[in-house]
């Protein structure tokens, strides 16, 4: 293991969107239990300081691999497309529309039904969106259809990159919904 390792090498997973979470969680509790700071305790405050560094290391690819949109803005960003999602906000248009009415709809919604049934549509939309990386990121089996219905093959790291984009919008979306559903259940 080397400090500059990326963080599939580091855990010794292949570099992949599809991961078993439990495996993820059982490589890091074995690489916390290898590099913890009291290991070496005995050796000097030189030792536990690099032990330090691994371990903050280690937790730092944890976040990322167990997170799953994490994940995959780091396989795009390893894979030559950033992220970028403070300077690159272009979005298809259908997605675009797709959100300013989920927007309304939340802004209109004056009951918990109603900001459950938004919250639903929206899961769902979320889930179609994983998938859709998932194929970009790891391979399609076969044909499938981005968010506006139409085909969509692309496997490039930079469609799965305006994907990831695409799935931090909802993410920040899903937030304000359980914001809301808060105001509303008090």
């Amino acid at each position: 293991m080397k400090l500059d390792d990326d963080d599939f090498a580091l855990f010794g997973l292949p570099p992949r969107f599809l991961l078993d979470r439990a495996q993820v969680d059982a490589r890091w509790r074995a690489l916390q239990a290898e590099v913890h700071p009291d290991r070496f305790a005995a050796q000097g405050p030189a030792a536990q300081r690099v032990a330090m560094q691994w371990a903050v290391r280690v937790n730092e690819a944890y976040r990322r691999l167990k997170d799953p949109l994490a994940r995959a803005a780091y396989l795009c960003e390893q894979r030559g497309a950033p992220i970028a999602a403070e300077s690159n906000t272009a979005m298809p248009a259908a997605f675009l529309m797709q959100q300013m009415a989920w927007r309304e709809a939340l802004d209109d919604a004056t009951s918990i039904a109603e900001v459950r049934t938004i919250d639903t549509d929206v899961a769902l939309q979320e889930r179609a969106l994983f998938e859709l990386v998932r194929q970009q990121l790891d391979g399609p089996a076969e044909p499938t259809t981005d968010t506006a219905g139409e085909a969509n093959t692309a496997t490039t790291p930079t469609a799965a990159a305006n994907s990831v984009r695409a799935l931090m919008f909802v993410a920040r979306f899903r937030q304000d919904i359980q914001r809301r559903l808060e105001v509303l259940e008090i």
